[in-house]
């Protein structure tokens, strides 16, 4: 086997990895928010922000969209189209913001501004995307969601977001160290 073709296998059993522990995340780590408990935490995002770092945003929008799927099809059945598309795009806009940043300031410095300016894209995205999913997907009159978005649904964004940013900040650096050696990024 060429060296190529080496990386590419372990590159591509590595996500799989990963998708398997984001999944695996969703399943067994799910808490309430308590103002509004149809909003729950859970650290899938973690492995797809690892990734993001690792091998770049495009890798991480990937992987985004993979986990997404199964993650929808599977442990999150119940939020149905609407759940994938907006974890597709919330989690998407945090990859891109903060793998971009990353890739080009690959520093303690560069990362947590990295891990900022993701949970900042991702918080801000969801305004939005709740403003035309919810009224879309539920019913309920964007007047309705709208007063929501302040009290609950931006801190929700900010805590889910920046706790995962967090995690991931603690755990890249001794992780990059185990990619650089066996997987050879």
């Amino acid at each position: 086997m060429q060296k190529n073709q080496q990386i590419t296998v372990k590159k591509i059993t590595t996500l799989g990895v990963m998708a398997a522990l984001s999944i695996a995340l969703a399943f067994f780590i799910h808490i309430p928010f308590p103002p509004a408990p149809f909003l729950e935490y859970d650290p899938a995002d973690i492995p797809i922000f690892i990734v993001s770092f690792v091998f770049g945003p495009w890798w991480g929008i990937a992987l985004t969209v993979i986990v997404s799927l199964l993650q929808g099809l599977t442990v999150s059945a119940g939020s149905g189209i609407h759940g994938i598309l907006m974890h597709i795009f919330a989690t998407s806009a945090f990859v891109l913001v903060s793998g971009v940043v990353y890739k080009y300031n690959k520093s303690f410095f560069g990362s947590v501004m990295a891990l900022a300016l993701g949970c900042l894209t991702q918080a801000l995205i969801m305004i939005p995307l709740n403003l035309i999913f919810i009224p879309l997907f539920n019913g309920t009159p964007v007047a309705a969601v709208l007063e929501m978005i302040l009290p609950i649904i931006l801190p929700f964004n900010f805590m889910k977001a920046g706790i995962n940013a967090v995690v991931t900040g603690l755990l890249f650096k001794h992780l990059e160290k185990v990619a650089k050696k066996y997987i050879m990024i």
